[in-house]
């Protein structure tokens, strides 16, 4: 390529990559040619001060169109961090809280430490989080650059989610010393062939599962596995393009406009596991001389099929067995030991009929690393940080699980209020933006303090409206019960209406939508109901079913979509009208 055309194109602000697809060229040609010709890019201060004053702030911006660097360079030992990039659903801001405390437990072992994070709204992109902020994409190309030219010594790339973790592979390639877990023992857990060799060699279940690259070839794995099946690109972020399928029709759908397969990226086709209890299990590990520590173990409230970013959870686990539990245990030692883990590893576990089955394993930070860490009152990032850079855990003294005597119920905060007709069923497809944190020696009161704190604090009196699918219309007379007991109005449409009396319970019947006035929507425009139990009918939900969820949403009323959640519910009504509610800080309760 012509010397001079390959100048103006950087200055210009074509990347290597873009350069490569132009010129039919790979990416590490277009590196190697340009790295001979002497074309790097300089780093520039960003001026914090606007010119009225001179800028030290620490802040960083690559260009190729003026040769004057601006970076200070020291001869200390330095540490890259990756961040996690923009904050989109899916990229949750725990990522970010792993970052930051990496950094801060670095720069207390006295190795200076680079940040790389193109995202000004963060923490880990304040001034006093890291010694060197650099604003750069998160790209081979803008990595590398930044490692070479401060000389660094390591790299970790387990903290920022999905965006930094694809790098890995290629980084170490280039010569870059990724601290923590390997990325071949990364690659390992993410390859579905290689990870189910790895269950396989253990003795470990997984749901029966295949992989498809074409729509024909996922209906023949769909078809041996049996419906429902649980589709999935691989490599994705945040569960993207994940979902529950029950019939040929839908795959087909699914596979025509979610996805795009290939023999580079196949479909995963699982066997889903219909009223599974899902459970994330976060640990931390020290390869070099064998410690794994179990930071926390949480419960979902739903059932499997929601994803962990979405779903509330428990910790400890309040409903399993102690078989189960130390079988989860005795696996997650034996993964992250297979996988020589040297930082954090998360585990999804789902268990039906007592048996344990590993659904994915994350050896990574995980977005539940912050809710464990303040629930037991142990930084695991920062402690992990160290680990990777050569610290023992021994030595830092966490060698022993903590099973607290209190309860922490992690509840999700969605925008479904910015999205009015959005249905809010959840799925495997992560929606939430927040999270918030209930924590109290009763389970129901945790509960209720996670819903108030999520901006729905649950009723104590009043009515409630229950709907619910033909699937679950036997559970209904005992939650029904339940909110009779407590002092509750029962309202609901025909088919539910009719179980609830033949349990010999008063109930007043309303209109379907369709039917007339009044109907649900009536009675919520009018603050007539105080809470709505809905269960959606299939994945494709009925429009009836859409109108109440997003009227309960647009007018502020709880609204529990699934049975385990309504139990929970109830759980936390009766202990509020028990006993009412404590305040204490969290410290409070290490």
């Amino acid at each position: 390529m012509d010397a001079e055309l390959l100048v103006k194109a950087k200055a210009y602000g074509f990347s290597d990559h873009q350069i490569a697809s132009l010129t039919g060229r790979t990416e590490d040609k277009v590196r190697a040619e340009r790295k001979a010709a002497g074309l790097v890019p300089s780093y520039r201060l960003v001026d914090t001060c606007a010119a009225e004053f001179e800028a030290y702030t620490p802040y960083y911006y690559s260009t190729y169109d003026r040769g004057d660097d601006e970076i200070n360079a020291s001869d200390r030992k330095k540490v890259m961090i990756l961040g996690g990039g923009p904050n989109r659903i899916g990229q949750g801001i725990e990522f970010d809280y792993c970052c930051v405390h990496a950094a801060f437990a670095l720069k207390e072992d006295g190795l200076e430490t680079l940040m790389v994070n193109s995202n000004p709204e963060t923490v880990s992109t304040d001034y006093d989080t890291s010694d060197k902020l650099f604003f750069e994409p998160l790209t081979l190309e803008d990595v590398l650059h930044i490692y070479e030219r401060e000389n660094c010594w390591g790299a970790i790339a387990q903290f920022g989610g999905q965006t930094p973790l694809n790098l890995a592979l290629g980084l170490q390639a280039n010569g870059v010393n990724i601290l923590g877990t390997s990325p071949q023992s990364i690659e390992r857990a993410e390859d579905r062939e290689m990870f189910a060799a790895m269950l396989h060699k253990l003795g470990i279940p997984q749901p029966p599962n295949g992989l498809a690259t074409t729509e024909d070839e996922a209906v023949v794995e769909a078809q041996k596995l049996n419906y429902p099946v649980l589709v999935r690109p691989s490599f994705v972020l945040g569960g993207r393009a994940m979902q529950i399928v029950y019939s040929d029709t839908e795959l087909r759908y699914y596979m025509q406009h979610a996805v795009e397969a290939s023999p580079e990226r196949p479909v995963l086709v699982d066997k889903f596991l219909e009223d599974a209890t899902e459970v994330d299990v976060d640990c931390i590990a020290d390869a070099k001389d064998g410690t794994i520590i179990v930071g926390g173990m949480l419960e979902h409230v739903e059932f499997a099929g929601v994803h962990s970013g979405d779903a509330a959870m428990v910790l400890p686990p309040h409903t399993l067995s102690k078989k189960t539990i130390d079988t989860m245990r005795e696996y997650t030692h034996a993964m992250a030991c297979e996988l020589e883990v040297t930082g954090l590893m998360n585990v999804q576990y789902a268990v039906k009929d007592e048996v344990v089955y590993v659904l994915e394993v994350n050896p990574r930070a995980s977005r539940t690393i912050p809710f464990v860490s303040k629930t037991i009152g142990v930084p695991l990032a920062k402690l992990a940080a160290k680990v990777m850079a050569g610290a023992k855990l021994s030595e830092m003294g966490f060698t022993e699980e903590i099973w607290t005597s209190y309860w922490a119920v992690k509840e999700s905060v969605f925008p479904f209020n910015k999205f009015f007709g959005q249905d809010i069923i959840l799925s495997p497809e992560m929606r939430s933006t927040g999270e918030v944190m209930g924590l109290d020696a009763d389970l129901g009161i945790a509960y209720a303090k996670s819903q108030m704190a999520a901006g729905s604090p649950l009723p104590l009196e009043g009515r409630v409206f229950i709907s619910v699918s033909d699937a679950h219309k036997d559970e209904v007379p005992a939650l029904a019960k339940d909110f009779v007991d407590l002092g509750f109005e029962l309202v609901a449409t025909g088919g539910t209406a009719k179980v609830i009396e033949k349990s010999g319970l008063a109930v007043e019947r309303i209109n379907k939508i369709a039917e007339g006035r009044p109907n649900p929507l009536d009675l919520l425009k009018n603050n007539e109901l105080q809470l709505v139990v809905n269960t959606p009918t299939g994945q494709v939900p009925r429009s009836d079913e859409v109108q109440i969820r997003t009227g309960a949403v647009y007018t502020g009323t709880p609204i529990m979509t699934t049975l385990s959640s309504a139990k929970a519910a109830i759980n936390g009504i009766r202990a509020l009208k028990k006993s009412g509610y404590g305040v204490q800080t969290v410290q409070e309760y290490h």
